[in-house]
């Protein structure tokens, strides 16, 4: 189990979110090892915490348009 208090971190999003609020938070921060994400129009909600390679591969996966239109 993982133990982070997401109060403490400093949470950031893509600089590409001006999409009308449909957007996610990360806090790289947070450790080298994972990276928490949240909702950032539920900044008190949970945060899920992934490995950095998870999260990479979603990104790359993303980026390459695997998950078709959003």
């Amino acid at each position: 189990m993982i133990d982070i208090d997401p109060a403490s971190l400093r949470w950031v999003k893509s600089s590409y979110s001006d999409n009308g609020g449909d957007c996610i938070e990360v806090a790289p921060e947070a450790s080298q090892h994972f990276m928490p994400v949240r909702d950032s129009k539920d900044p008190e909600g949970p945060a899920l915490v992934f490995s950095r390679s998870a999260f990479a591969a979603f990104v790359a996966a993303a980026a390459a348009g695997e998950f078709g239109e959003v």
